[in-house]
Formats: C-alpha cells, structure tokens, sequence
C-alpha cells in the first residue's frame, strides 16, 4: 500500500485567526472594506481575517511610503544595512509564527513553511550586505577640466504585489532588493495568505523607521488601486500570466515594472543520464509544494532508451510520498492544495491527459480519508501526448506529464514549444549535451543535473510569457536604482 495514505494526525490545540490590519506609518490602522476570511485549505477551519482596503486606504499607505522615502533614500548604505540585518533578526525570532501561518493558510507542510522562513531570513540578510555595494564610476572626458560622475539612485516608492504560494519568501526578495536600494514600499500580500504578512508587519513595527515598509489587504482591486497610484515608481508583481498581464495595462506608461509569471516548465532526461539522480530530482520538482512553484516540473522528455526505467522509478516514488495535512504531519511530503481552482483544474488536467491516450502510473485523484481537505495523490503521466493540457498548460498541481523522445534538437524544441520561459531543467553526462541543453533552452534559467533553478546571489527572472526583470543577486537591487550623470567643470588641468 502506498505510503501517501494519510497517517494518523497528531491533536493539534485550537489557534485563534489572526487579524490582519493595514499597517503604514509603522501603525495598524482599521479598514471600512468588507473582510476577508481565509480558512485552512486542510480542514476548512478560519486561520484568518483581513481587510479588503479600500483606493482611499491604500493611497494612505503609499503617502506613508511617499514621505518616508528622502530621508530613507538620504540614510548611508551601512544605517540601511543595519536595520535591514535587524529586520532579518527580529523575523527570526518569530520564524516559527511565521511557518506556522503559512502552513494554515496555504496548506505546505510545517517542515517546509519553516524552510521558506530561513529563505526569507537569508534574503534579507543577503541584500542588507548587498546594500554597502552600490557603486557608480568616474568617465574621463574630452575636454580638459571636466569631470563626469555616474551615480545610482534609488527610483522612489515602490509596490510589491506577492501571490500565496511562498508568501513569506516573495516578499522578501522584493522587500530586500528596494529598502536596500534605498526605495521604500508598500507590499499588497495575496488574500489567500494574509496572517503571515500581519506576523510580519510586526516585526517590522519593531525595527525600521515608519514608513519604509508598508502592508495593505486586499483582491484585486486593492492591487490595481497600488499599481496605478501615480507616486508608485515601480511594481514588481509574482503571480500568474492573466493578472500580469492586467497589471501591465493597469500602470501607467511612466511606472517601472517588472513581472515573473511563471510558465509550463518542462525537464529533459537523455540517455547518458544518471537516472537515479533524474527521478530524484523530478520528483522534487514536480511536487514540492503539491506543485504549486512557478518553476515545478510540469513535463518531461525522456529519451527511449532510458524511458521506462525513469518513467516506472517517478512512479514509484511518487506513490512513496505521504500525503498530509501539514500541522498534524509536519513532515509530510505534500500538504494541502491552497485553493479550490487549483485542485479542479488538476484533475481536469488528468482527465483531459486520459481521454486523448495517457497512462496514469501514479496517484490520479484525491486523498481518501482526509476530506473536505484538498488533498491530491502525486500523479505521474504516461506517454502523455503534446496536445494534452498537463504538456503545455501550468497546472500548478501535483501533476507531471511524461513523454519519450528520439533525438535531443526534437526535444529542446518540444521544451521550447509551450508558453512560458522562466526555468528548464535537464539530466545529461554528456558535455556536448550539456552544452546543447544549456544554450537551446529558452528559458532564464537552465539547470543541469539538480533542480535548484534559483540562487539567492545568481539573476531570477523569465523570458516571453514569463515576464521581465530580475530578482535574487545584485540585479534583484539593480532594478530598484537609477542612473544619473553628472558633469563637473572643475577647472584643473
């Protein structure tokens, strides 16, 4: 029997709903909007209540960001990176209140939600060291007596719309990179994950000035009400292709913008690949989270020769993988799906693999025994073919589509072929190989031989309907500053 049957949970205490409140000027303040209530996709009990801000409650947040931002644009580098290494303490501190609201929003098992706090911890930490490394440059001039002078600047109040599948971790990146660069923010989290936001909004009351950081709540027309603002400089948005897509008609065309939107990211295994090594990391990829990553493993091309050992080794280890609600089980290998439409549309996607002639070797439907939850078994595809949806649709389920291939140009192209360009993956030994993946795959990033696509210190970003810009390393702060030029007539010769 698969060890994805639910285990027994162990008794977990009653926590009270966190309330969630818009916070600007380093103060909670009230909403007149309608409340959101956000229950825990594992057992339907309410984990939290936040406000749906208004435009005019929301403009009162970016006003806060807006006059904090000369003097926070004034303090030195090494004040900003002192308070950033304080911020990313205090967060420490309550980095178990943080996991533990992400789990009974968001449904990840506790184990991981603590893994994504470290994430975020690290992330502010990096970019605080990162803030002391803002340079400009000197240009010699053709003319004696002049001087120019290239400086960065940051550009301003900036807006960071997260989505809720690694709610803490999104606002980091984003977070770090702008109050590094000397840009304050107003963050709008997403209304399936808002405690976790209100637990961090204290420990930000905690530790920077009023106003650099700032929370608002809402749908979205809270996030259109940000994005459009006329003092927001910048949007940096996560989230899926149709709401980045209104985001992009929604700023105005002097606003900067950068959008990472995922995309159906596909893996390619040849046959000189360790296959161990291969199914490991697929299912890894494919289910981490139940899949719900903007860089989980969708589709994977398998060359013939080595088709059925990898296509019968996911299988199995996929049906190895404990199913459970993440608080009881904090352990578990897949939690919760986070929403309704995702657990329909996953299994709309195996339906719709089934009828045009795959095989399901792995999982294929809910959990028993841990309804109304929305608990899906791990489910592995055979011979899936192309035009099926689980192969060039994001599921951002617990599925993943197998398809076998003869030569390794058909493959890149078939890797190619579906919407989106933000990670590819590829197992190989072969250096030509290596190098053929590496170069052919028109993705922003390519692994080879792992499935960590993103580092904290390495450039993060998608290409076509993935979107543009960078997040992680010094681009991620790069993206938050200016240039100016500035041209001296000093008179010495």
């Amino acid at each position: 029997m698969p060890s994805n049957a639910p285990q027994e949970a162990a008794a977990m205490p009653h926590t009270a709903p966190l309330v969630c409140r818009n916070f600007h000027d380093n103060a909670w303040h009230d909403s007149t909007g309608e409340p959101i209530e956000r229950r825990n996709p594992a057992n339907g009990e309410l984990a939290a209540v936040a406000p749906r801000a208004t435009a005019e409650e929301t403009a009162r947040a970016v006003a806060s960001a807006r006059d904090a931002f000369p003097e926070w644009k004034r303090a030195v580098p090494a004040e900003r990176s002192r308070l950033l290494h304080e911020l990313a303490a205090a967060c420490a501190t309550r980095s178990e209140d943080l996991a533990t609201a992400i789990t009974r929003e968001q449904g990840k098992p506790l184990d991981e939600a603590r893994g994504e706090t470290a994430k975020f911890v690290t992330a502010l930490h990096y970019y605080a060291e990162e803030a002391v490394r803002v340079y400009g440059r000197t240009v010699p001039n053709d003319t004696p007596g002049f001087l120019s002078i290239v400086e960065r600047e940051p550009l301003g109040p900036v807006a960071g719309i997260v989505p809720w599948n690694y709610p803490v971790e999104l606002i980091g990146w984003k977070l770090g990179g702008a109050t590094a660069a000397g840009c304050t923010i107003v963050v709008k989290p997403s209304e399936y994950t808002p405690g976790c936001a209100q637990v961090l909004s204290e420990c930000v009351a905690a530790t920077l000035p009023p106003g650099v950081v700032n929370f608002v709540y809402g749908e979205g027309g809270t996030g259109a009400a940000l994005a459009g603002h006329p003092d927001i400089a910048k949007v940096a948005f996560t989230g899926s292709l149709r709401t980045g897509e209104a985001l992009f008609r929604t700023v105005s065309g002097i606003t900067g913008l950068s959008l990472e939107l995922g995309g159906s990211c596909p893996m390619v295994v040849t046959d000189t690949a360790d296959v161990a090594a291969a199914v490991a990391g697929a299912t890894r990829r494919s289910f981490r989270n139940a899949g719900q990553i903007c860089i989980a493993v969708n589709r994977v091309y398998v060359q013939r020769g080595v088709y059925e050992a990898f296509t019968a080794g996911l299988a199995e280890a996929a049906d190895a993988l404990t199913v459970a609600d993440g608080l009881a089980v904090p352990d578990a290998d897949v939690g919760a799906l986070t929403m309704d439409e995702t657990y329909r549309r996953t299994l709309d996607h195996i339906e719709d693999a089934v009828a045009r002639g795959a095989e399901v070797v792995a999982g294929g439907g809910p959990v028993d025994g841990l309804a109304p939850g929305l608990f899906l078994r791990p489910t592995v595809l055979a011979r899936a073919p192309a035009d099926a949806l689980v192969m060039h649709d994001e599921t951002f389920g617990p599925l993943v589509g197998v398809a076998p291939f003869d030569d390794l140009d058909d493959a890149i192209e078939r890797a190619n072929g579906a919407p989106g360009g933000l990670a590819a993956y590829a197992y190989t030994q072969d250096t030509r190989e290596t190098f053929a993946l590496a170069r052919g795959l028109d993705f922003g990033n390519v692994a080879v031989n792992n499935v960590d696509a993103g580092i904290m210190n390495a450039p993060y970003g998608g290409r076509r309907e993935s979107g543009f810009g960078s997040e992680h390393g010094p681009e991620g702060l790069a993206s938050y500053l200016q240039y100016k030029h500035v041209r001296l007539r000093h008179g010495a010769q």
